[in-house]
């Protein structure tokens, strides 16, 4: 406890301070519970002999302010811990000195205070975490329900958190209870706290639970929709309990690293060691490194198919209370620096000298790699777990190479395009998705003989797609967000290493499942499909899934509402087929004719994507896109963004197999101008992750890391649910006028005329 406390001191400097000297961003300590000192405890403030092996304790911020509050808060800690039989014995203020706050954290200080627990005889500690888990979901509930202010910085019989709104060199001046001789542990986590993307406050000061973090996780967004996309945890099979009383998983208020421990908890209590649960959340880079021992690569490999990286820099020290570790994400963009001494001292930061060693004898001292992972562990021979030595351990924990080989299927993405449509029927096609002379030539020429995007020397000066005075595809109202934090963007063509299309198709396993079902995919190098594939998926000969087409176009005589009424439709048609056992659906708009126009490809998807995220279904199926209004790299990531699994560019790859055969693409044949086109559409995509520090499709898809421009609040809460739309716009009325007019604009002018008095 003493090093550590002399290493918060030391990296003081990590941390912002306010010009008073007293306001930080926080600061705080994880430890074991020192039974010694908490079994003092309930002499001196209950009166009470107590076992110390079997002590747990909660330390709750409360309402200071409000007594009624304050004890209908207690009230429901007492209920909760009454109903998962863990024995409730009375509370303790923690005493604290409150000359070391400045203004700010005075203002919010809570009432700090700790209930002493204790778990019966029989029970073990493992099933005693699981019902504290459970104890403190009721409690949070109860506390939501009554509109009472509450957090639980810690209920374990295993750990305890001490943190506070404080400097760092501080902490232990401001709780007295850490400068108590019997206040001892055999390891602790310290955290200095520098805010950047949350407002600082007593309860985003760290560690969390189970961990503290350094770093941004750039793909919270996504993890965070993902997590609610789950229809089943897979709590009840594991143990763990009803999952309504686990929901929600994160808290939408909590800073990212905050989220992220939630998810780390959720995992250790359905019964997966902490190395493993984070190995299964910041995985190394392990789809290109081919220096990966087989094992290793097999155990990533499988957990891929449960859960998407939490990605982003950052450097991580973990506890679940018996042991202490720490990792690093997969750029290796966050320090973590260790010593270790001859009598058997190991420290771990971010900075070389936090804690001194001196005295301890000969010091090994090294630094974690990008995805390297170190454990000290007093259950495994010397203490000491390299990252080697815990991967080999983890990976031979069950046959995961096994159920990845028999489970995962590779699949192709097809064939290029063989142009056989005649020139009148693509130009329909063409005129009717809002494809231009100006984007075949700047655009789509430039991607199929160069095999990148194009550059321009000026910016883009047309009136933006609101207000333009010609109708422009929705994908036009739609701005890519991009990191404005501390965490650099990523290279991603010098670290290509880290990147990943890798895309896996089918219903997926609950989170906490453990089977060889879970692995059972098809998997793919990219998320890039030829037209080939979708008819490949869509063929029970071929694909072992259940898939069907949903026609994603609408009548053009049903007046106002018809854009609106046919994405209903085809939602609620995705909807009955995924209850119908169907595991791949393909939103298609190829049916297009004189009295039906397209949906606009992102409406549809987002719709279907949210409406089964409503229905908690979201995760049995597989959503492919074959449209024709996505071909640049800016609406295939916004389809991905959107929740599609994969996209199928159908009209730019019939384009281009028609510019081939044309001789407009110079001696390119229309395969290799399809092959190129794919590559600059797959090299932008990664360059516009790349932008927010993201480094494989999997955790970008979903995200939603969009701004609308233009697009009404009747749209965005339908289709694009979560999006900011400041200043409001179109509404599907006036976007249904747009499509229906592109659409007709590929008839003939009879007809034209004739379907135009049906508006």
């Amino acid at each position: 406890m003493e090093l550590a406390l002399e290493g918060l001191a030391c990296v003081r400097h990590r941390a912002a301070v306010a010009a008073d000297g007293l306001s930080g961003d926080g600061a705080g300590l994880l430890a074991p519970i020192p039974r010694a000192f908490f079994a003092r405890q309930g002499r001196e403030a209950l009166g009470l002999e107590l076992d110390p092996s079997r002590l747990g304790v909660v330390f709750a911020f409360l309402d200071l302010d409000d007594d009624v509050a304050r004890k209908e808060a207690q009230q429901a800690v007492l209920e909760a811990c009454g109903l998962e039989d863990l024995e409730f014995l009375g509370w303790r203020d923690v005493p604290i000195d409150e000359a070391h706050l400045g203004a700010a954290a005075r203002v919010e200080l809570p009432a700090l205070v700790q209930g002493i627990l204790l778990r019966p005889e029989t029970m073990a500690l493992d099933e005693a975490e699981r019902r504290a888990y459970r104890a403190r979901r009721r409690a949070e509930a109860r506390c939501r329900e009554r509109n009472v202010r509450h957090y639980f910085a810690s209920w374990s019989f295993t750990t305890v958190t001490y943190k506070a709104l404080v400097v760092s060199d501080r902490l232990p001046l401001f709780y007295l209870d850490l400068a108590a001789d019997d206040f001892a542990a055999g390891h602790a986590v310290f955290h200095s706290r520098f805010s950047t993307n949350t407002a600082p406050s007593w309860e985003r000061a760290q560690p969390f639970r189970h961990l503290s973090h350094n770093g941004e996780i750039n793909t919270v967004q996504g993890n965070e929709h993902r997590m609610a996309a789950r229809g089943r945890l897979g709590s009840d099979a594991v143990g763990l309990g009803s999952e309504e009383l686990l929901r929600p998983v994160l808290d939408p208020d909590d800073s990212d690293s905050g989220k992220l421990d939630s998810t780390v908890e959720l995992l250790v209590r359905g019964g997966r060691d902490i190395r493993h649960a984070l190995s299964m959340l910041i995985p190394e880079a392990w789809d290109g490194a081919k220096s990966l021992e087989p094992d290793v690569r097999d155990y990533y490999r499988y957990h891929a198919c449960l859960t998407e990286p939490w990605d982003g820099p950052a450097g991580l020290i973990f506890s679940d209370g018996r042991r202490v570790g720490a990792a690093l994400d997969r750029n290796g963009l966050r320090p973590l620096r260790w010593q270790r001494s001859d009598d058997g001292i190991v420290s771990c930061s971010s900075e070389a000298g936090a804690v001194s060693l001196s005295g301890h004898g000969t010091i090994t001292r090294g630094r974690l790699g990008p995805g390297q992972m170190l454990c000290v562990d007093p259950e495994v021979p010397g203490g000491w777990q390299d990252d080697a030595a815990t991967k080999t351990w983890l990976a031979g924990r069950a046959p995961y190479g096994d159920w990845a080989r028999d489970g995962l299927v590779s699949f192709p993405i097809g064939e290029a395009v063989v142009h056989h449509a005649t020139d009148t029927a693509l130009l329909v096609d063409q005129v009717a998705f809002g494809l231009t002379r100006e984007e075949v030539a700047m655009v789509l020429k430039p991607m199929a003989t160069d095999a990148k995007e194009p550059t321009f020397s000026m910016g883009d000066d047309t009136p933006f797609a609101a207000v333009s005075t010609r109708p422009r595809v929705l994908f036009n109202f739609l701005k890519q967000r991009f990191a404005q934090v501390s965490n650099p963007p990523i290279d991603h063509l010098r670290e290509r290493l880290v990147m990943s299309l890798r895309t896996c198709l089918g219903p997926r396993h609950a989170l906490l499942a453990e089977t060889a079902d879970a692995a059972r995919l098809l998997e793919l190098p990219t998320f890039f499909l030829y037209p080939g594939a979708v008819d490949a998926l869509c063929d029970p000969l071929q694909s072992p899934f259940a898939a069907q087409r949903l026609d994603a176009t609408f009548a053009i005589a049903d007046g106002p509402a018809g854009l609106r009424s046919g994405v209903e439709a085809l939602a609620e048609r995705g909807l009955v087929a995924v209850r119908g056992g169907t595991g791949i659906l393909v939103v298609s708009d190829a049916a297009i004719a004189e009295d039906r126009a397209p949906i606009p490809s992102l409406l549809a998807l987002g719709a279907l994507h949210h409406r089964l995220v409503a229905e908690r279904i979201r995760q049995d199926v597989s959503i492919v896109v074959e449209v024709g209004d996505a071909r640049d790299t800016h609406s295939i990531a916004c389809l991905l963004g959107y929740g599609a699994d994969a996209v199928c560019p159908r009209l730019a790859l019939q384009s281009m197999a028609a510019l081939a055969d044309d001789d407009q693409l110079g001696e390119h044949h229309a395969s290799e101008a399809q092959a190129r086109y794919q590559a600059a559409i797959e090299d932008g995509v990664m360059k516009i992750m790349s932008k927010m520090g993201i480094s494989t499709v999997d955790s970008y898809r979903g995200a939603q890391i969009f701004e609308a421009l233009g697009l009404g609040a009747d749209v965005v809460e339908l289709c694009l649910r979560g999006t900011t739309s400041t200043v409001g716009g179109l509404d599907f009325a006036a976007l249904r006028l747009d499509y229906a007019w592109m659409a007709l604009g590929g008839l003939s002018m009879a007809n034209r005329i004739t379907l135009a008095f049906r508006f």
